[in-house]
């Protein structure tokens, strides 16, 4: 008779015998948010995707795990995902349909990985995909067809990857596509139709690539782009309305190589409103022509711009057209220093009348066109290679050459030969073409290289030996390239440092030796290469660096020692290291970091990597000196329980602290005190004592009880509220077994009921019982 008149009580009682289905599906050493649907298993040395994952999840973090191969369907049993990160997780390969089910994920990062191809239907399944960030892996290849089901996109993101080529189409099917950033390939060229099919696209990210030519036909396809980013380019030169963009609002081509720029090369691009072309080798500049009168900035800081009468036109025009000049005078020497703001065109004079008329005479001459000539039916070019005469581009890719052809024309400029079965180039292999400004010999099964191999190719500053079979190199294999400034040499197989190959080559500046099996620095291997800035030595077997193993490159300004066997910092051999900036130790088994370490960089250092080392304790003073200059400090992944006092790194704009096993007690107070004091996001979570386990540092409060943290800000008072559903847009847990016991238990909360509530916890961590 009670139950007949309290009906929803029975129901209450019953329901909470129902065994709670959610918690019980929580894996192993993974944190499980029941209210927010969330699974975080970040650097648990997973091999494969847990397979007791909860149905409903939202969103699942697997970040810093080893799961080298997404096989097919491998995300099946949580078809609910928005959100899914799977960077640093050594994943190699994509297989086809590996995300098929996913129809509701709208963001996916497979960043820092392993991945070298991109399959036909690697990205099957993600119909609702917004952003897609591929960033830092080694894509070399882009199959027709990968992004063909990605109609939502928004965002795709393949930076910092090996791209040197991009086919016909590639992009086919990103309907909604707005931003494509590409930057810090190899890309050399682009096809006509490489980019087509973006008909959405607002903005372009191609800077630090190797393109030497604007892609006007490439660029034509694209008719939304509004903002397009080219910096750090090898482009010498801008012809006749080069650049046709109907909607461009911003281009960037700072720190380029640009020499001269006709006058008409922005005139089809008539909402032009920002223009950058600092940092480049320009000298003087003519007014550009009609159709670009939207214009109201033009950024020439960097150049070496003589401030002469041949200056004068370009001022006027600024001035005629309200245009703001940004930039300095190079010279004369009255001028220089000068802001071209601040200089009235009638400063811009030359000399005397005598050499005005003397050099607009040569200046006459040197614009001249010569005799019209009969024009030629085709460009010179060898048997099986493609040669096109408007880029100055020849190819020979993959056509199966056993020997370096010839009889190129003179006027090449890029020249490409990979993929052959070469296996040695013989002395003067590249003659006639002095003007070959980028040469490509990888996949070439290289074995050898004769003195002398590249004599007579004096323009040459990019040189690919990259994913050959390279063991050693003579003293003079490089001799007679005076200008070679990029070099690479990646996956090959030296086993030591190619000691003397470089001492003939007085431009280099980086010099690229990753993925080899070098296994230590012997002294002096860079003696002869002064002018080098860059040294890249990743993912070698490098366990030792001899103390005098960089002296002769005293201007090294950026040094990548990460994924070798080192068990210590080399200190002594930064000795004589004085510009060093950007220093990378990532993935060494360096356990200790003592004392001084980095003093001898204590004038240069910018960016320190000491990530992913299990490194389990630095001495107080390890940072010692380099506080003053450092701006970005990379620890994550480590094993660290303290960490040195960070207070004397008073410029830091980047630290990451993730994924260490932090002991919330008393002398990790340094850090919290530090953190209260800077306006930068650290990420730092506790991992001891227990309690505290997935407590950000900065919100605990044990350090309130230690000596000195008394004047740490109190918690704020919160009045608590009931947790609410989740949204509509996620999946509900109402949707599975038992959803009344936790909505009813709401309720009575809400009348006001005095039962203690004991379901429904709003984090779960499973653990082993044994």
């Amino acid at each position: 008779m009670f139950f007949q008149m309290c009906p929803h009580l029975l129901c209450f009682l019953l329901l909470l015998c129902v065994p709670d289905t959610h918690s019980a599906k929580c894996p192993e050493q993974c944190v499980c948010d029941q209210i927010q649907l969330t699974v975080t298993c970040n650097s648990k040395n997973l091999t494969h995707i847990p397979p007791t994952l909860d149905e409903i999840t939202v969103k699942l973090d697997l970040r810093g795990n080893d799961i080298q191969e997404l096989p097919p369907g491998a995300f099946k049993h949580t078809p609910y995902l928005t959100h899914l990160s799977l960077q640093r997780c050594n994943v190699r390969r994509v297989k086809e349909g590996a995300f098929r089910g996913l129809g509701r994920l709208v963001f996916l990062n497979l960043a820092n990985n392993n991945i070298d191809i991109l399959y036909q239907e690697s990205f099957d399944g993600l119909s609702s995909l917004k952003q897609l960030l591929i960033d830092r892996n080694r894509v070399e290849e882009i199959q027709p067809g990968a992004f063909s089901q990605l109609g939502f996109l928004n965002l795709l993101s393949l930076t910092h990857n090996q791209l040197v080529y991009i086919p016909n189409m590639a992009f086919q099917g990103l309907q909604n596509i707005k931003w494509l950033r590409l930057s810090h390939n190899s890309l050399n060229y682009l096809d006509t139709e490489a980019l087509a099919g973006l008909f959405t696209l607002t903005r372009l990210s191609l800077d630090h690539n190797e393109l030497q030519f604007f892609p006007t036909e490439t660029m034509t396809r694209l008719p939304e782009v509004t903002r397009l980013d080219l910096s750090y380019n090898p482009m010498t030169y801008l012809g006749e309305e080069v650049v046709s963009m109907n909607k461009l609002t911003h281009l960037f081509m700072d720190h380029m190589s640009l020499q001269d720029l006709d006058p008409t090369a922005f005139s089809k691009s008539s909402k032009l409103v920002h223009l950058d072309l600092g940092h480049n080798q320009l000298r003087v500049l003519q007014p550009f022509s009609e159709g670009t009168s939207s214009l109201a900035r033009l950024n020439l800081a960097g150049n070496p711009l003589s401030c002469n009468c041949y200056l004068r036109p370009l001022r006027e025009w600024s001035i005629r057209n309200k245009v703001k000049l940004l930039g300095t005078c190079g010279g004369p020497a009255h001028l220089s220093g000068e802001n071209l703001e601040a200089v009235h065109p009638q400063e811009l004079r030359c000399q005397s009348q005598e050499a005005m008329l003397r050099a607009e005479r040569e200046e006459a001459a040197r614009i001249t066109p010569p005799p019209t000539q009969e024009p030629k039916n085709k460009v010179k070019c060898p048997a099986n290679c493609v040669c096109e005469a408007d880029t100055h581009h020849s190819s020979c890719e993959n056509r199966a050459h056993t020997k370096v052809p010839r009889g190129f024309s003179p006027d090449t400029r890029l020249l490409d030969l990979r993929g052959n079965h070469f296996h040695f180039i013989p002395s003067s292999s590249f003659p006639g073409v002095a003007q070959v400004v980028s040469l490509h010999l990888q996949r070439c099964k290289i074995v050898e290289v004769e003195d002398g191999a590249f004599s007579g190719m004096k323009g040459l500053i990019y040189l690919y030996l990259s994913e050959n079979d390279l063991s050693s190199l003579s003293p003079n294999a490089f001799k007679g390239l005076p200008q070679l400034t990029y070099l690479h040499l990646e996956k090959n197989r030296f086993t030591g440092f190619p000691r003397g190959a470089f001492s003939l080559v007085p431009s280099l500046l980086a010099l690229h030796l990753e993925n080899n099996s070098i296994s230590r620095l012997e002294p002096d291997v860079l003696l002869g290469a002064g002018s080098l800035r860059s040294l890249y030595l990743t993912g070698n077997a490098i366990g030792n660096v001899s103390p005098r193993a960089l002296e002769g490159a005293g201007d090294l300004d950026t040094l990548h020692l990460g994924g070798n066997k080192l068990k210590e910092v080399p200190t002594e051999a930064f000795s004589k290291m004085g510009s060093l900036r950007d220093l990378r130790l990532s993935g060494n088994t360096i356990r200790w970091v003592g004392p001084n370490a980095f003093r001898p960089l204590e004038r240069s250092l910018k960016e320190l990597y000491l990530d992913n080392m299990g490194l389990e304790k630095m001495s107080p003073s390890s940072l010692a000196g380099v506080g003053p200059g450092l701006r970005s400090l990379f620890l994550e992944g480590n094993l660290l329980e303290e960490v040195p006092d960070l207070h004397p790194l008073s410029s830091l704009e980047v630290i990451n602290l993730a994924h260490n096993p932090l002991m919330c007690d008393c002398p990790l107070l340094p850090l919290r005190m530090w953190i209260e004091k800077v306006n930068l996001k650290v990420r730092a979570t506790c991992a001891n004592p227990p309690e505290l386990i997935g407590r950000r540092v900065k919100d605990v409060q044990v350090f309130r009880a230690c000596p000195g943290g008394e004047s740490l800000p109190s918690p704020p008072t919160v009045t608590p509220k009931p947790a609410k559903a989740p949204k509509a847009t996620k999946p509900k847990p109402m949707h599975l077994k038992g959803p009344r016991r936790v909505k009813m238990l709401k309720a009575k909360r809400r009348k006001g009921s005095n039962t203690k509530p004991t379901a429904a916890k709003k984090t779960t961590k499973r653990r082993s019982m044994a």
